[in-house]
């Protein structure tokens, strides 16, 4: 048993390295002068370079030169950075208003076709960006959004995955207490807001948290749906800094990467409750 336990924890600490090397490759970068950089690792993304690229555990002078020229000398930064909170907030908010109530009306609440209509749901959640691409835009083209935030907000607000994940937190609600409540004269609206919403906040919250680092992470919705680079987010600004901005590319990275980082943190707690639910209700169906 102990030795079965040393090498479950020795295989779950090799692939943390990986993580943490790329973290750690990160921070370094972000306080290695620009040209160290220039000098290890720009021959590794240079075309037919003779060089060989070489990495340093640590930089021989940190400096904080590359986090003030992207805070200081850099507006377009934070214009895309805005445009990414614009975008990631509206879809989590209308997450939350559009696929709160129909989870629970999937659960709780039978009707004719629902389990005909869950099914088309689970389709729509396996189905990747390049199938739905095409009839989005065209539904975006004749709605005269394209080149508009709400091109890349509307689809995220509709996305069926939040509902699928929610509706897993609603299951492990008794359905003895609906009734109870029922009995007591709640309607079914009554019972959604007094039961449901408290009830599968665990849920809720993790499929927010997913939906909010998803919104934040996306590349191929707003390339494709917004042409003009001042609706850009910062998910696409990153991919314009050259290979002569590797310090810039670095912080880029790190300032990318802290609201996910920090949504994850803030709802770590309920995103390990909603998967717990998740797979307890899968059991016991």
């Amino acid at each position: 048993m102990k030795k079965n336990r040393f090498l479950f924890i020795l295989v779950l600490t090799i692939l943390s390295a990986f993580t943490v090397w790329v973290l750690w490759f990160m921070v370094m970068g972000a306080l290695t002068p620009k040209d160290e950089l220039l000098a290890t690792i720009s021959p590794a993304l240079q075309e037919q370079s003779a060089q060989k690229s070489t990495w340093c555990f640590l930089p021989s002078w940190p400096t904080l030169q590359p986090l003030a020229e992207l805070l200081l000398d850099t507006p377009v930064f934070f214009t895309m950075f805005w445009n990414g909170c614009k975008l990631a907030a509206p879809q989590i908010l209308g997450q939350f208003l559009i696929a709160a109530p129909a989870a629970w009306v999937f659960s709780k609440i039978p009707f004719p076709g629902r389990k005909l209509l869950y099914m088309v749901y689970l389709v729509l959640m396996v189905l990747p960006f390049q199938i739905t691409m095409v009839p989005n835009y065209l539904v975006l083209d004749k709605l005269g959004l394209m080149d508009t935030p709400m091109a890349v907000i509307l689809p995220g607000v509709f996305s069926s995955f939040p509902v699928f994940i929610m509706k897993k937190g609603y299951d492990s609600i008794p359905n003895e207490l609906l009734e109870a409540a029922a009995l007591d004269g709640a309607g079914p609206l009554r019972s959604f807001v007094s039961i449901g919403l408290p009830l599968g906040m665990p849920g809720i919250l993790s499929a927010l948290v997913l939906g909010g680092i998803e919104a934040w992470n996306a590349i191929e919705q707003p390339m494709m749906f917004l042409k003009s680079t001042s609706n850009w987010p910062l998910s696409l600004y990153l991919s314009e800094i050259t290979v002569d901005d590797l310090g810039l590319a670095m912080v880029a990275s790190l300032m990318m990467l802290a609201p996910p980082l920090l949504l994850f943190l803030v709802g770590q707690k309920y995103l390990e409750q909603g998967i717990g639910l998740s797979i307890s209700s899968s059991s016991n169906s």
